[in-house]
């Protein structure tokens, strides 16, 4: 089968690849759609990260089932389906208390198994959600960071009434615009330097938008709330954002870091010791699946209003990686493998 690999900074190519046996429990999917996420994005400007043990990427994805293993008990052939690349121990400490996603021996498919840039892949029976018949195999795609989005907001202390900020309008940002917006918040701001992001956010239902280069955020966002923000999200993740996030939240409000950083950041502790804020942070989510294809079938996320462009396997770098490196009217893109 073909798949792209990573094998250094912006070092990844189209190449032959064995298809992963199938084993007892397992189902073989066709990969139909699989986007191009922000931690792929670090991979590749960066270089892969240190628990990456096999080269194929791609960890939103969906497809169709086409085999299914000896064992397995949910899945047929015909089934369309989204994957869940998450795959905890079960025994660890973490794991025993609930938190999976926290797993200390953890794999998962685009890392340490091979993953959705490739025609196939093959993963266990509990790694696939099925899909209802009113949701497309691109919605599919979107269901992997929908849920990132869904377990941040569920993590945070929002509650319905209350304002929300959100540092950055990528796929996560507006993703989390729309989380927030669908548990409560009352005043939603969008901090994002791209006119065409901006733009977007306010589609979806931001109630401002900040241009951080023409405006002082946090005076504008105090003189707005009173205060400051019940809650701000990080979906950036760099040094100007964490500053004007921290800055920005009422006293007893949370800093909630949803975003992959590439550099550590400066930070003065006396800006949470004399508010009584709180800064935590977000990472993947827990079985969120079931929830979130509810919520994208039905249109309480719009997933689509996130999507780009839709691009073939053997494009990924250049009309891909590269372009969303130069490009910021890109969000999400889509590798459809069928073009």
């Amino acid at each position: 089968m073909k798949a792209a690999k990573i094998y250094g900074m912006k070092d990844i190519r189209v190449e032959d690849a064995e298809i992963p046996a199938l084993e007892e429990g397992m189902v073989k999917v066709k990969v139909e759609y699989a986007g191009i996420c922000g931690s792929d994005m670090h991979e590749y400007v960066a270089g892969p990260y240190p628990i990456r043990t096999q080269p194929v990427l791609g960890h939103e994805f969906s497809g169709v089932v086409v085999e299914v293993g000896k064992g397995v008990t949910n899945a047929k052939v015909g089934d369309r389906v989204a994957v869940e690349p998450l795959i905890p121990c079960g025994k660890c400490d973490n794991c025993q208390r609930g938190f999976v996603n926290l797993c200390t021996e953890r794999q998962g498919y685009g890392y340490t198994v091979s993953g959705g840039f490739a025609e196939f892949a093959v993963v266990n029976q509990e790694n696939i959600f099925h899909l209802p018949e009113n949701m497309s195999l691109e919605l599919g795609a979107l269901v992997e960071p929908t849920a990132v989005a869904v377990h941040a907001v569920r993590q945070s202390q929002l509650r319905l009434g209350d304002t929300a900020a959100i540092f950055g309008a990528g796929p996560i940002g507006l993703l989390l615009l729309q989380a927030v917006k669908a548990a409560g918040a009352s005043e939603i701001f969008v901090v994002e330097v791209a006119d065409e992001r901006r733009q977007k956010a306010l589609e979806l239902g931001a109630t401002h938008v900040i241009n951080p280069i023409e405006t002082d955020v946090v005076s504008f966002i105090r003189e707005k709330t009173n205060d400051g923000v019940n809650v701000a999200y990080d979906a950036a993740g760099v040094q100007a954002t964490f500053t004007s996030g921290v800055s920005a939240v009422r006293p007893g409000g949370e800093f909630k870091i949803v975003s992959v950083w590439e550099k550590p950041v400066n930070f003065d502790p006396n800006m949470i010791v004399r508010t009584e804020a709180k800064i935590s942070g977000s990472y993947a989510y827990v079985r969120l699946f079931p929830e979130v294809i509810r919520l994208l079938a039905n249109g309480v996320i719009d997933g689509k209003t996130v999507i780009t462009s839709e691009i073939a396997l053997n494009d990924i770098v250049e009309k891909g990686f590269e372009l969303l490196t130069k490009d910021r009217s890109q969000c999400k893109i889509l590798v459809n493998m069928n073009l």
